[in-house]
């Protein structure tokens, strides 16, 4: 653990005081309400995106099932990183909460996530939990990169 921390430490370059992490909300990405969190914080070579929801830029849900929600929660996340300057390549660690891990394992999901990530997709970790921040979402990704 203590490796780890230190690993991303130096990746991310020197961050010696508060100033230099950036808290960013790039356009193209729904509005978070005032005061409740940033999509990205950036410190250095390491950014860090919020958990991505299935909604477009107006924060419209785009649909009722997984699959169409967690494509919508790739295209929030690849306009996140491109921002940024980087591509799902710089990822370096998912973590992925959904309502149905049966669902989730489904080989049209496995599609959507090839789609996105490519043959070698990042380290993710799986969390199954009863409810989303609204019912009605069912999945929810964050992600972690460092940039080249």
């Amino acid at each position: 653990m203590i490796r780890n921390v230190l690993t991303l430490a130096l990746l991310a370059g020197p961050v010696a005081a508060a100033d230099q992490v950036r808290m960013i909300n790039p356009e193209g990405l729904a509005k978070p309400a005032p005061g409740s969190y940033s999509h990205i914080a950036r410190a250095g070579k390491l950014v860090f995106i919020a958990g991505q929801l299935g909604r477009d830029a107006d924060g419209k849900l785009v649909g009722p099932g997984m699959k169409e929600q967690m494509e919508q929660v790739f295209r929030n996340l690849e306009t996140a990183l491109k921002s940024q300057g980087a591509t799902f390549a710089n990822v370096t660690k998912l973590t992925t909460y959904v309502t149905s891990v049966a669902e989730y394992r489904s080989p049209e999901m496995a599609a959507v996530r090839a789609k996105f990530l490519g043959e070698t997709p990042p380290p993710n970790t799986l969390v199954q939990i009863v409810q989303l921040a609204d019912p009605a979402y069912r999945i929810e990704i964050e992600a972690t990169a460092v940039l080249p």
